[in-house]
């Protein structure tokens, strides 16, 4: 059994594409203190691919991925992520 983490915000971009999904991610993290997390609700396939990395690129740190539901890995993900 994974720790559940326990975000300070939340944003849901399932409704975006991409670049889209970055760009919204991003203004938010923007917007945070240093230190503080993020939960970030995605689809599956580019945002799932893209936004982390981007995030990773801007020197912020990943703290889990993972399915909303283990039974659909292709659906919903919950990514969390702390701004450096």
């Amino acid at each position: 059994m994974t720790e559940k983490i326990s975000a300070d915000l939340f944003l849901d971009i399932t409704s975006q594409v991409c670049p889209l999904t970055f760009v919204k991610t991003k203004l938010m993290v923007e917007r945070m203190d240093a230190g503080q997390t993020l939960e970030v609700r995605l689809n599956a396939g580019e945002p799932l691919e893209n936004v982390p990395r981007s995030l990773i690129e801007l020197g912020h740190s990943i703290l889990s991925v993972h399915p909303e539901r283990m039974e659909e890995p292709s659906g919903v993900h919950r990514l969390i992520v702390r701004k450096n």
